[in-house]
This record gives structure tokens, sequence and C-alpha cells, in this order.
């Protein structure tokens, strides 16, 4: 709302400093900071609230050092994230953007499915909480609606690369070509086009198309994009939002590792939106993802004003309500950028939590069927309740899983540029 009025205000009366609100990372810094005052001053005002209300997280005995402290801590600590998240997106960014509209949509949609899972098991008193089919309904519904929007939105678009030894005469005397640099050149066609092109990683010309999957299909092949993409959209949306749901066990586990991807996610928005630095790491230039930056900091100011309550010892738990909105966010993100086939390095953390349990769940029923008794690979999965059985402290394993985080953080960053 803010980048509207100010635009207007600069446009219309030339008021000192309003342009100010046209540059992203002026805006992405705003962001920041009003996400860190929502988590840490009404967070608490909210932490009070539900224990008013008795919202407190009913923990199951698994045998775990510490286990019984947490009985009663409150939850759906979500709400805190998700406000934290949408108000400063709200205020700051250009909500006109397909992107931001998305990113909105995924927030308030997996938020809501969240919270009606947390709303049964804390009022209804059913530790199942929403039924397993219902949350996975949600999430296809979700990864429908992203898919369906980011294959036939007209602004969804890239500017694809034009190679000079590739340029004949006529194009190098039209108005194809876009100098970014006083140097150097970024030769990125004029118009930009609909594609169905990713990013893939430790490739030489760094692009994967989806559609050529169904080169068998005909010519027509490329019109037939969406039977590829739009699954391979919701089975992303589906596993990285079960993934932090399951990663969120220990405090600040699931809060911590989520800034780090976010803040991952953020920095690749900003270059592929930025034809400079597009053209610096050969990367495609993307329209219009720049403005990602601003909810993505948002995103990362949440999380880390949320910590401050949710680091050990956690005085409230983010519930489903924040957990299945983080992994969604993460997704779509993701998703948006053309960056998803580097969510295995990214969301690492989140991938091997999800791997330990259904390598627990099949080995342990596998080996029930062949000897009659159910063996494990793990002590407990997920796996950070591994480490908790072999006798490591929470926080220990909490900052190691963050280490691990930010070194994968690191190598996605890496894969830009290794090819």
């Amino acid at each position: 709302m803010l980048y509207y009025l100010f635009g207007y205000l600069d446009r219309m009366f030339d008021l000192p400093g309003a342009g100010v609100f046209q540059y992203i990372s002026f805006r992405a810094a705003l962001a920041v900071i009003l996400s860190l005052m929502i988590s840490l001053v009404f967070g608490k005002r909210i932490i009070r609230l539900l224990h008013r209300k008795q919202v407190g997280e009913t923990v199951r005995d698994l045998g775990l050092d510490g286990q019984k402290e947490k009985q009663g801590t409150p939850t759906m600590g979500g709400l805190i994230i998700i406000a934290a998240i949408l108000i400063p997106t709200l205020l700051f960014a250009r909500l006109l953007n397909v992107y931001v509209i998305l990113m909105i949509v995924t927030t308030v949609w997996l938020g809501l499915i969240g919270f009606i899972d947390d709303y049964i098991k804390v009022f209804k008193k059913d530790k199942e909480g929403l039924a397993g089919r219902f949350k996975v309904l949600g999430q296809v519904g979700l990864g429908l609606i992203v898919g369906l929007t980011l294959y036939f939105n007209p602004n969804v678009v890239v500017k694809e690369r034009i190679r000079e030894q590739q340029l004949t005469v006529e194009h190098k005397t039209s108005n194809v070509i876009e100098d970014i640099r006083q140097s150097e050149a970024a030769l990125y066609a004029k118009d930009p086009v609909k594609s169905t092109k990713t990013t893939i990683p430790f490739i030489k010309n760094h692009e994967f198309d989806y559609s050529a999957l169904l080169k068998w299909t005909g010519p027509g092949y490329r019109n037939l994009a969406w039977l590829i993409f739009i699954p391979f959209v919701i089975l992303i949306i589906t596993a990285v939002s079960n993934g932090a749901n399951i990663t969120d066990g220990i405090d600040g586990l699931a809060t911590g590792t989520s800034a780090i991807i976010g803040a991952t996610l953020g920095i690749l928005a900003y270059v592929s939106g930025n034809t400079v630095f597009a053209n610096y790491l050969n990367i495609m230039y993307i329209p219009y993802t720049g403005e990602l930056v601003v909810f993505g900091a948002a995103m990362v100011g949440a999380c880390v004003g949320f910590l401050w309550y949710n680091a050990y010892p956690a005085q409230v738990f983010m519930g489903d309500t924040g957990s299945l909105a983080l992994g969604g966010i993460i997704a779509t993100f993701a998703i948006a950028i053309r960056k998803e086939l580097l969510i295995p390095i990214l969301c690492g953390i989140f991938l091997v939590e999800n791997l330990s349990v259904v390598m627990q769940v099949s080995y342990f029923k596998y080996t029930k069927k062949k000897y009659g008794e159910g063996r494990r690979i793990f002590r407990m999965s997920p796996l950070h309740h591994h480490y908790q059985k072999l006798g490591y402290h929470e926080a220990k394993i909490v900052s190691r899983f963050w280490i691990v985080g930010i070194m994968l953080a690191i190598v996605t960053m890496v894969t830009l540029k290794l090819r």
C-alpha cells in the first residue's frame, strides 16, 4: 500500500524522499524491521493470550529428556509468523505483482489448514488433528492454484539469453540487446516470453525445459508442458510443506532453518530479477521477481523474531499453523524464481527429516513382514529425535542442524557458477 501511496505523492507533489520507495532494497529493509517488531512486540501479547485461552501443547510420551517440561507450552504461535509476514508485505510490496499475490495466497491457504489442524488438537482434544487426507487435499489444491497461475498467467515470463556467437548482423543492429553496463552487454531478447524452463544445477547451460520430457508426443509438445509442470508443482509444495512440518519437532529447529532458507531464496530472487546480476551469473532473467525480495525479507524477519520466543527453552510452539505455512512459502517461492530443482540442496534438512521417517516406517514394515518382528534403522524418527535418543541436548542438535543448513545454503549459491 505504501509503495503506491508514496509513488503517487512523488508523481503529484514531488514529495522529497518519496521516491525511495521505488527501491526494492529500501522496502525490503523496512519489511525486515517491521516484521521483527511485530514478532517481538506483539508476539509476547499473543503468547499471553494463548496462555489465558489455555492453548497448550499436548505432548506424547516418547521417552525423551525434557519432554514433560514442554507439556502445556502454548502452541499455534504460527499466527505470530503469519502476521509478521503479511503485514509488512501488504504495506511495502507491490500488491498487483502476480508473484506477491501467489505468496500471500500460499501463506493464508496453508496457514488456515495448519490452524484447523491445531484447533482440532487443542480444543477438540484429538491428538491426530486434521485427517492426513484433508491436509494433502489442501496441499494439492494450493499446488493446482500455483501451477495453473505460473503456467497460464501472461505476466509470468522470462527473457531468453542470446549468446553473442549466435547473433546475426541483423540482430546486432536491431533493438534486441539491452546495455546494462558501460563495458558489458547482457544479451537478452527484447520481448519476454512464456517458458517452462527452470534452473538445473551443475549443468553447463544451467537450464532445463519441462516440455523436453514430452518431445516424443510430436511437434506440438510444448503446448502439453502443463502435464508435467503442474503435477511437479503439486509434488514440490506437498513434499516441502510436510518436510517443514516434520522438522518442527524441537525448539527453534524449523524456525531457524526456515530463516536460513528464506534469506537464500531472497538473494536468489534479487539476482534473478536483476539484469546485471542475472547476466553476470549466466542465469535466466525473470522480470518482476525482484519484488519477492520484500516478501522474503518479511519472512526472514518473522522467523528471527519468532525465534526470540521459540529458542530453547521455547515459550511458544509454531504448531502446524506456522510449519505448514513456512514449508509452502519456501516451495512456492522456489518455484516462482525457477530454482525448485535446487530444493534438495537448499532444503536438505527438510529432505533428510522426511527421508528418515519414510526409511524408518518402510524398513519396520518390511522386517515385520519378513522376520515377524519390526526392526528400525534409527533409534527414533524424525532424525532429530534419533540424536536426542543418543543423548545429545536438543539445543546442540538445533545449533548443528543450523550450521548444516548454512553450509547447504552456501552450496546452493555456489551452484549458480559451478557447472
